[in-house]
């Protein structure tokens, strides 16, 4: 894979950075800015090199609009947001890149070429640079056009960041024992190739979040009104002793919130976040363990069931141990404490992560090499 440290020669050469501000926008300002101050890096070494930057990314929703990113970004960097580009010419962008004036386009998803991987449209993106770097770890799962279609018709580097997430999730693949993984979240489908990977390979599989919910009624516990996965997955292989599942559990019902051992859950009882014993329970094992792979919140996160992956995030912070960890709630949970120097590596994806950790490639990192 090609990375910034291969770059030829920069100045007065215009560079597309595919970055990644798909970040949660809160009364028109920008909720969080992690993923945007990691891009800060690649973009400043690029503007030191004398380039001209071309900044493009998606924000969710084919409507939604990256012009609260701009807002952002303006009390950093000279800028010029672009909203209509399709009908744009490479000399319109050249102008609008004087001054050294770098150029944020509007959300890519509002033209439907993106997600078509249109060639016509990954050539017309192309048109505008010289060189392409993709800073969008997040997004290098996605068979999109400013993902895969760009690089081919332009030479293609991976930006710092995105060459960090690859070295990092990579060691986890050939990890220090005991190592512990641990699961979390929902769409259980999407991450059952994970646990088969990593219940090879981890001394101890600690899976909550919603997943929790089916591999306790595998067990024959009462689950409630939880959400569980549709049909029979076939659970019975992953019953051993590696696996640590939820003992107390958070549960919602007509009474209220409150903190019941899982053989007491009755039919009624929503089950929303993993309990104080269970944090408990697990926290002598990662203390003792040399890497420790998180990814998936413990507990219905957005709704407010906080509790778990907070006391998850604090337990790991305090080991001594290689923390590799990602997914949105996980990273902001770590963030909510102020810990993020107390771990090891913080992946900025989600998905991108775990289908490299599945597949041990993407395709944004085939199309860079």
């Amino acid at each position: 894979m090609r990375t910034l440290h291969d770059l030829p020669d920069v100045s007065g050469k215009t560079v597309f950075v595919r970055v990644d501000f798909n970040v949660p926008i809160v009364n028109g300002k920008v909720g969080d800015d992690f993923r945007i101050q990691k891009s800060f890096q690649t973009i400043d070494f690029l503007r030191e090199k004398g380039a001209n930057i071309i900044l493009a990314s998606h924000i969710e929703g084919s409507s939604d609009t990256l012009y609260p990113v701009f807002e952002f970004l303006q009390e950093k960097y000279p800028l010029v947001f672009i909203r209509e580009y399709e009908s744009c010419v490479p000399d319109q962008m050249k102008e609008a890149l004087l001054d050294g004036n770098m150029v944020l386009l509007e959300n890519l998803r509002q033209y439907p070429g993106e997600k078509e991987n249109s060639s016509d449209f990954a050539a017309h993106l192309a048109s505008f640079a010289d060189l392409y770097v993709n800073e969008a770890f997040p997004a290098a799962h996605r068979l999109h056009a400013s993902i895969v279609g760009v690089p081919a018709c332009i030479p293609g580097f991976a930006g710092f960041v995105f060459e960090e997430e690859v070295k990092h999730l990579s060691s986890v693949l050939h990890p220090k024992h005991p190592f512990v993984f641990i699961l979390g979240g929902a769409k259980f489908e999407t991450k059952l190739p994970l646990v088969e990977k990593f219940f090879a390979m981890a001394e101890t599989v600690f899976i909550g979040g919603a997943l929790a919910n089916d591999f306790l009624k595998a067990k024959g516990f009462v689950t409630g009104n939880s959400l569980v996965s549709k049909g029979d997955i076939h659970l019975e292989r992953f019953l051993t002793e590696k696996l640590i599942l939820p003992i107390d559990v958070s549960v919602k019902n007509e009474q209220g919130t409150m903190i019941k051992m899982i053989e007491d859950v009755l039919p009624d009882d929503v089950i929303s976040d993993v309990g104080p014993q269970s944090i408990s329970l697990l926290t002598p094992i990662i203390q003792q363990a040399q890497c420790i792979l998180w990814n998936g919140p413990l507990g219905n996160y957005e709704l407010g069931f906080k509790e778990g992956t907070l006391g998850l995030a604090k337990s790991i912070a305090e080991s001594s141990g290689i923390s590799v960890v990602g997914g949105g709630d996980t990273v902001a949970s770590i963030s909510e404490l102020g810990l993020n120097d107390s771990f090891t590596f913080i992946s900025t994806a989600g998905g991108a992560m775990l289908d490299f950790l599945a597949k041990e490639t993407l395709p944004g990192i085939v199309a860079l090499q």
